[in-house]
């Protein structure tokens, strides 16, 4: 990948939470020399890429998407000088690294805030979005927060409301003020010098809001979608017209990648939660000129079925163009992937049948740490809880803490993440029976699925630049082909009991898989898909 400038497209993205892999230190919390000295279990699962979750300097009110410093290490992860040692590390192993940008907004103890509070003419006072009170003292508009109530938060110095779309600890900063455009584009920089291969951007649409302030008109429709749309959540009763994915935000997308383009074989991949997020994903990506791939929410609700699926790459390759994709079934904001997908009958080859799926995708892959071994959603107590999110909530939604959780490297009582007596997260007892060590003696393990497919995906450039084809679906059933240049690939996937479709009229190969995959097979026209089985098959033309 050194010298591909296009190495992004179809490239698998393992996402790590630095807080969660391995704690080098013993403090109770990960950091980045524990990352560094798991780089080599990460490049054995053939990924191309790693994407940190935010190390930078932070008060930890939203562990780390609250910056305040975006030029640093916070100490707790390292320094800048184990963050260098991180990236020498993975490039020698053949990995990208792709590191968080949190640019919406800041920690409130950023000095860039603390500053723009203390009056109304100081040199920061517009770099956030402030608004005077309603005559009758009430909050501008009818903006709410993802995390619950009202997107505006009073602040006394200056006699106003400041916007936080997130928690009150996070100002969103002011994108139609130049001076914040440059600063921000100038932090970017600061890790482009020191080596990074990209950036994903946390809430890529929520940069620029409507200057007039008005009003979100209520939604017709509530139903599960991005990020907030949640049936407890006020802000799912809004049609987010105003607030975010306003049209000033694809002028800074084309500036960001401008900047990018200084420095070759670098990417971005922007996440996208909105109430249109096909469309915005289409229009952020198309033109060679703005953000090179993005993902958004509609594989990351609760709904599992292979019907879905097809809808939502139908839709987005229908209005895609030149524009590039990227999916995710499972990352730091989401219940994991095993219990949200696999429900009452969540089970080691049904965690294989989701991968296979995910991977044989037409788009770019992000992998959250611990979906390679299969790991449940962790349970947790209310009083273990550290997110605020599942605290306002509590107990209708419990919060993001669960996904969270320690990786375990070893069926121990610490599961091998640090040798502290308390780590920042329990690590769940549940997971220790799935822990790295077991699974890689374990040929039929889900680990061993992984990284089997991965390396059989490299050597299928269908896989990876193939156009798509849906042939066949239903509720727990899906095939389609993948097809690159002269060459095509079958896929069957089956994500419950034992099925059988028609043999589309083509002639197939089965391939050979390994051991760990479950396969299913052809019998008189008819392609059998014994439980949670796949199959991948050469079209013979």
């Amino acid at each position: 990948m050194k010298n591909n400038l296009d190495w992004w497209r179809g490239a698998v993205i393992y996402q790590v939470y630095p807080r969660s892999f391995y704690d080098a230190n013993n403090d109770g919390i990960g950091d980045l020399p524990g990352v560094t000295e798991k780089m080599g279990y990460i490049a054995s699962l053939g990924v191309d890429a790693i994407w940190l979750s935010p190390f930078f300097t932070s008060p930890m009110k939203d562990f780390g998407y609250d910056v305040s410093n975006y030029c640093d290490v916070d100490p707790i992860f390292g320094t800048l000088a184990d963050f260098d040692s991180l990236i020498g590390a993975a490039h020698q192993h053949g990995l990208k690294v792709i590191i968080d940008q949190v640019l919406n907004h800041t920690s409130d103890k950023h000095p860039w805030f603390e500053e723009s509070r203390q009056s109304h003419d100081n040199d920061k006072s517009d770099w956030y979005i402030w608004a005077d009170a309603k005559p009758d003292g009430t909050v501008p508009n009818n903006w709410l927060s993802v995390f619950g109530g009202p997107a505006w938060q009073w602040d006394s110095r200056r006699k106003q409301y400041y916007l936080h779309n997130f928690l009150d600890s996070q100002p969103d900063l002011n994108f139609h003020n130049p001076d914040v455009v440059t600063t921000i584009l100038d932090t970017v920089e600061f890790w482009l010098k020191r080596g990074v291969d990209g950036f994903r951007l946390d809430t890529s649409n929520y940069f620029f809001h409507d200057a007039e302030l008005k009003d979100n008109p209520a939604k017709e429709h509530v139903v599960e979608g991005g990020i907030g749309v949640r049936l407890d959540n006020p802000y799912a009763y809004q049609q987010h017209l105003y607030d975010k994915s306003q049209p000033e935000n694809i002028a800074f997308l084309q500036q960001l990648r401008a900047l990018l383009d200084k420095y070759p074989n670098t990417t971005t991949v922007g996440e996208v939660g909105c109430d249109f997020s096909l469309e915005t994903m289409a229009q952020y990506t198309q033109g060679n000129d703005k953000l090179h791939m993005c993902y958004s929410f509609d594989l990351l609700t609760h709904d599992a079925s292979m019907r879905h699926i097809r809808h939502t790459m139908e839709s987005i390759e229908a209005g895609l163009g030149d524009g590039w994709p990227c999916w995710s079934i499972g990352n730091h904001d989401v219940e994991r992937v095993a219990t949200r997908w696999g429900g009452d009958y969540s089970c080691a080859n049904k965690s294989k049948a989701f991968m296979v799926m995910l991977l044989s995708l037409r788009g770019s892959i992000c992998l959250y740490q611990g979906e390679e071994l299969g790991l449940p959603e962790a349970e947790l107590e209310y009083d273990q809880l550290v997110d605020p999110y599942g605290i306002n909530f509590w107990p209708e939604f419990k919060g993001r803490d669960g996904c969270r959780t320690p990786m375990p490297w070893e069926n121990t009582q610490d599961g091998g993440f640090s040798q502290s007596t308390q780590t920042w997260l329990p690590v769940d007892s549940r997971h220790l029976p799935l822990a790295v060590a077991e699974q890689e003696g374990d040929r039929s393990s889900v680990l061993h699925a992984y990284r089997d497919f991965l390396h059989l995906r490299h050597a299928h450039p269908e896989l990876i630049h193939g156009d798509i084809a849906f042939l066949y679906d239903d509720e727990t059933t899906l095939a389609f082909t993948r097809t690159y240049q002269d060459d095509s690939l079958y896929i069957a996937i089956n994500t419950s009991e034992q099925t059988k479709i028609l043999v589309p009229e083509l002639s197939l190969s089965p391939l050979v898989l390994a051991e760990a995959l479950p396969a299913g097979y052809l019998k008189n026209q008819q392609v059998i898909l014994p439980p949670f089985s796949v199959l991948l098959a050469r079209v013979i033309k």
